[in-house]
């Protein structure tokens, strides 16, 4: 039975958010291919791990039979985040551009569970495992448009993801998502849901395609 780890870090709603709206096609399709699989949902944005303190940094570090009571707390922590990681067959997220980059719900998700030794560095206890990003923004940030320079959201993740962690990481990229709202951007609302849906497409289809790889 595998298990999918889907986290959600958009601060909307799924009827108001591009990213949640194509990780809930993700997760339908996943689920329908895989009726006897398990899906965790980890919503950051109405539940936040914590940040990471200097104890719970220090430990990550140190011998465990070093660590003070308040090492080993905050620590205990990072490991429950770390092992659901370990245990996921594939791992899904939702990760909306925010002020060029990623949430901060996010970021305080990866640097618990980046941990040198174990599941970065040369142990990479999560290496291979499937991981899909759904990688929303307001505008558009692709090679060769204006703005290319300032994406930071897949160069950071591909780093983080790919580079430290060894996954196998794919991105699906729902892009002008502020045209419908934003009346200086009216024009380009056709190319907002010509990506839209095929955002939406691309996530049918790689929940298919994971699923039958999984064994579904």
């Amino acid at each position: 039975m595998a298990t999918l780890l889907h986290i959600d870090s958009s601060v909307f709603p799924t009827d108001a958010s591009s990213s949640r709206a194509v990780t809930d096609a993700f997760r339908r399709t996943w689920q329908e291919q895989h009726p006897e699989g398990r899906v965790i949902h980890r919503d950051l944005a109405t539940n936040p791990v914590p940040h990471i303190s200097a104890h719970s940094h220090t430990a990550g570090f140190s011998d465990p039979a070093t660590h003070s009571p308040e090492q080993a707390a905050a620590f205990a922590e990072r490991v429950k985040l770390i092992e659901e990681l370990e245990r996921a067959d594939a791992v899904l997220i939702g990760a909306p551009m925010y002020n060029l980059t990623i949430p901060s719900t996010l970021k305080a998700w990866l640097d618990n569970v980046v941990l040198m030794g174990r599941t970065a560095g040369d142990a990479q206890s999560v290496k291979g495992t499937p991981v899909t990003v759904v990688a929303s923004r307001g505008g558009a940030y692709g090679p060769g448009t204006p703005r290319a320079g300032y994406e930071y959201v897949q160069n950071y993740l591909s780093a983080i993801l790919a580079d430290f962690l060894g996954a196998d990481v794919d991105f699906i990229v729902p892009e002008l998502t502020m045209a419908p709202v934003n009346p200086q951007m009216a024009e380009l609302v056709p190319l907002f849901e010509a990506s839209r849906e095929r955002a939406l497409d691309e996530a049918t289809d790689k929940a298919k395609q994971l699923a039958q790889r999984l064994g579904a």
